[in-house]
């Protein structure tokens, strides 16, 4: 729109001088009527406020018509701006009637005026329309009038005249200027959301950490309490009872303790061993084992816990050795027996199978839920039984067997299902057979 009054005043400029070339030409001849040599009278005009203030124009014509006019100042437009508004529609007031209009000069100049903004539509054409649209100076460029956007300026409000510009849809013009500017914020936008979710996934897994490292501590706590206390108490009964005479109970109290305290020596192993591990300093010490005789050694151990009814079945297929330290291999067995020890019924049947490529613990406990399996070996989770609130762990176990046996060359898996039982399986590496 503001190219369009830009091109409007240089047209009329254009015209201007079309005028002045033409003046030559014109004799002005006077009336035969005119009194001798008055002049002609002049036209008047003069401006007062109404009853509500607002300016009147009164204009008298020079032929004795008075026209009163409202002299109507927007306060948010520059009064330099109005007055070449003004004074352009008074030009095409009085100019319009004797100097035609040339569509050709105003399609340039409005090319010239939009291309100092940067605007390069493809097609530009002007015409002259009154207020109904009704074609006044047609545009020989204009073949449609369809497909285009148009835009429209009053130029003699007097005689309700518009320039109607058509130009091509600008959309993909402007979509072309703007697309680095586009791009740039889009991928912006893009660094922005990863970052964030970068940020909120981080956020969430260290509260996750944080939590399980809670719970660690909580229970950990609690594991190292009970043997301690049950040792303490079973060798203050020592001290402080005469015992000698009942060698009975003097066994049992030390039995107690003694197995107390190997409950305790296996958790501090554990978790120097995770420490070691994280430190990458922890070494191992390969030597050749003969598995079936490891795993005989390991489940009777087992079976004498006395905290349940627990039946361990060894099953071999034949004589099967192989090479890995033989300390941290027993804390792996161990610990798979003990969380099917702990997570199962009244009773629990557990089945090792040996076999020259892998290591099958089965049992028929409670089983892992479907959602808990991927996150079983992750450090210091604990997967929720909401019936079995009395189990008691630290979430290290499985970390730790993942772990060695990663360190050893070898895998572990698992398949569970709830309420049916879990088996894992250790494969061996394919030389270690």
């Amino acid at each position: 729109m503001a190219a369009m009054t830009d091109a409007d005043i240089d047209d009329l400029m254009v015209r201007a001088g079309r005028a002045q070339a033409l003046a030559s030409n014109f004799t002005m001849q006077e009336d035969a009527d005119s009194v001798n040599s008055k002049a002609p009278r002049k036209a008047e005009a003069s401006t007062y406020r109404d009853k509500n203030g607002q300016l009147i124009s009164v204009r008298t014509e020079a032929d004795g018509t008075v026209v009163e006019e409202k002299a109507l100042l927007a306060e948010e437009t520059p009064y330099s701006n109005q007055m070449i508004d003004a004074m352009s529609k008074q030009f095409h007031t009085i100019m319009d009637k004797y100097i035609g209009f040339d569509m050709v000069v105003m399609d340039s100049v409005l090319n010239e005026h939009l291309s100092r903004r940067y605007i390069y539509p493809e097609f530009v054409a002007v015409e002259v329309v009154n207020g109904n649209d009704s074609v006044l100076f047609s545009n020989t460029k204009i073949q449609s009038h369809s497909g285009y956007d148009t835009f429209r300026i009053v130029i003699n409000p007097n005689e309700d005249v518009y320039y109607k510009a058509y130009i091509t849809p600008l959309t993909r013009h402007i979509l072309s200027q703007m697309m680095g500017v586009i791009v740039s914020i889009f991928l912006l936008m893009l660094s922005f959301a990863a970052a964030f979710w970068y940020l909120f996934r981080t956020v969430s897994r260290l509260r996750t950490i944080e939590e399980m490292k809670d719970d660690f501590v909580s229970n950990m706590t609690h594991e190292l309490k009970t043997p301690i206390s049950i040792a303490y108490s079973a060798n203050d009964a020592l001290l402080n009872y005469d015992t000698s005479n009942d060698p009975e109970k003097k066994g049992a109290y030390l039995t107690i303790a003694m197995k107390q305290l190997k409950r305790l020596g296996e958790l501090v192993e554990n978790i120097l061993a995770m420490s070691m591990e994280r430190r990458k300093t922890m070494t191992l010490k390969p030597e050749k084992i003969d598995l079936p005789a490891l795993a005989d050694e390991i489940a009777e151990a087992q079976r004498m816990r006395g905290d349940k009814e627990i039946a361990i079945e060894v099953r071999s297929e034949g004589d099967i050795s192989v090479t890995a330290d033989k300390s941290h291999l027993s804390n792996v067995l161990n610990n798979l027996i003990d969380n099917a020890i702990k997570y199962s019924g009244e009773s629990v049947a557990i089945n090792i199978k040996l076999n020259a490529d892998n290591i099958e613990v089965a049992d028929n406990g409670i089983g892992i839920p479907a959602k808990s399996l991927p996150y079983i070996f992750d450090k210091f989770y604990r997967v929720p039984h909401g019936n079995r609130q009395d189990v008691r762990g630290y979430g290290i176990g499985l970390y730790y067997v993942k772990h060695i046996l990663e360190k050893m060359g070898w895998s572990i898996s698992v398949k569970s299902q709830e309420g049916h039982g879990s088996v894992f399986t250790i494969k061996f590496d394919r030389h270690e057979s």
